[in-house]
């Protein structure tokens, strides 16, 4: 059940009808059946590894709670670190060590594979509930011991499949002192809700035909032109796929009383590869800051070791989000860059200045090599198209007229929140110009939005 979809809104629909007329006592278990239920719409067995890692990460926090400092609290932590690794480790890489192994050992690279299904969501919800168990380990989250509770905190659904990552020191804090929504949060969420619609059907999926047919045969596509604009077109896609996704589910859960932390803030405009960490992806990001690049040491010892914990944080990050070398060179790609930058003491400012347009084309571009790894199906395809980037003959541009001023004029309204904040201010302008505003953006779906098969959002498959 795909959020771009009549199904998940009349599901949402009645999701919220039940919300607000039951007591407020049995809207926990509203959430929580309305959670269990959405996953299972996509395989209902593997609803019971939720169930298992759920009790497992509860039990231990239970049992952190009365453990005083010392081996048998930090048994509790391993327990259930191991545990959410172990799933993860199985079901995302088990199949790529197997044929990495198969490959030492000279034989066909299936030798060792078995039939395995991801479980849709499975990176977030195993990260989400590592960092509760480090927090509480930590002493910086108190225990959750009302199993339903935290139950919930695993698997709400507006953010189960695909984030953001939820701390939950900020859902615990929605959950235990929620207030209704007033009619600011309404048309706020609302508004996500429908500009993360436009950005899917009407952008994403739109691009995303350019990027399949690219990237399904590049040497079909020749020249330079044509492998730069193939790729500039799944970063397109990849950044409204995601960020279109993340509009609507923290819409959503606004909607519902809860308040999600923002994870994306125009990315595409910033003017380093360190700033476009600090807007791209930011709960996951911010994650990888909190829970393995400071604990690595961070900046604390030197120059050198902030090189190397830079890179092994990204090498990480990289291989969380795939089972394949492309993903791994996609992190180490970006932590080379992170490090250059910060040999190179590369800063942020808030002033824009007359040659950040050029930093912001530069980065854009050095992003845009990145995601070659991160969507091409091989290597070879990938150092294919990278080489094609700066050479061979001209070639022709992938992409219609219409849809180069699409992205036009989606950069200028990227620019324009940048320096105004329009979009924050929509909810409280007068009530004619919010409907137009939302107006617009249906008629903009009727008119050029996606109507093929329903396209699955893109980090679903992590």
């Amino acid at each position: 059940m795909l959020f771009h979809t009549p199904q998940f809104f009349a599901f949402f629909l009645v999701v919220l009808a039940l919300f607000y007329l039951l007591p407020r006592p049995a809207r926990r278990w509203i959430l929580l059946a309305a959670s269990y239920f959405f996953y299972m719409c996509w395989n209902a067995k593997f609803v019971l590894l939720i169930l298992v890692l759920t009790a497992i990460d509860y039990a231990a926090a239970m049992w952190m709670r009365r453990l005083p400092a010392g081996p048998k609290r930090k048994a509790a932590l391993v327990m259930s670190l191991a545990a959410n690794l172990g799933f993860l480790g199985f079901f995302k890489y088990f199949n790529f060590l197997a044929a990495n192994l198969a490959w030492v050992m000279a034989r066909p690279l299936d030798s060792f594979a078995l039939h395995i299904i991801l479980p849709m969501g499975i990176s977030f919800h195993t990260f989400q509930s590592m960092s509760y168990v480090i927090d509480v380990y930590r002493g910086e989250q108190e225990v959750i011991t009302d199993l339903v509770d935290y139950a919930l905190y695993i698997a709400f659904f507006p953010q189960l499949v695909a984030g953001p990552i939820v701390r939950a020191r900020h859902f615990f804090a929605d959950l235990y002192h929620w207030q209704a929504p007033d009619a600011h949060e309404i048309l706020r969420g609302t508004l996500l809700v429908v500009f993360g619609l436009l950005k899917k059907l009407a952008i994403a999926d739109q691009f995303a035909r350019l990027a399949d047919t690219f990237f399904r045969d590049p040497a079909a596509h020749p020249g330079y032109l044509a492998a730069w604009s193939g790729v500039i077109a799944f970063s397109v896609q990849i950044f409204f796929d995601f960020s279109g996704y993340t509009d609507m589910a923290i819409g959503l859960a606004q909607i519902l009383g809860f308040h999600f932390p923002e994870n994306f803030r125009r990315p595409y405009l910033a003017r380093s590869i360190t700033e476009f960490w600090r807007r791209w992806h930011i709960s996951l990001s911010t994650w990888l800051r909190d829970y393995l690049y400071i604990p690595l040491g961070g900046n604390r010892h030197g120059h050198w070791h902030t090189y190397r914990n830079l890179m092994l944080t990204m090498l990480l990050g990289g291989l969380w989000h795939g089972a394949s070398w492309n993903f791994v060179i996609w992190g180490g790609y970006h932590g080379a860059l992170l490090a250059v930058e910060r040999l190179c003491g590369v800063r942020e400012r808030a002033r824009w200045s007359l040659a950040d347009p050029l930093r912001v084309a530069v980065t854009f571009a050095l992003a845009s090599i990145g995601w070659i790894f991160f969507r091409a199906q091989t290597l070879h395809d990938s150092l294919y198209i990278l080489g094609r980037l700066f050479s061979g003959p001209h070639g022709h541009i992938v992409w219609f007229h219409w849809q180069l001023w699409l992205v036009v004029a989606a950069l200028l309204l990227a620019i324009l929140e940048e320096a105004r904040g329009w979009f924050e201010r929509l909810p409280d302008t007068p009530a004619w110009v919010y409907a137009s505003a939302i107006a617009l953006c249906l008629f903009c779906l009727e008119l050029i939005g996606f109507t093929g098969h329903a396209v699955p959002f893109v980090y679903f498959q992590f």
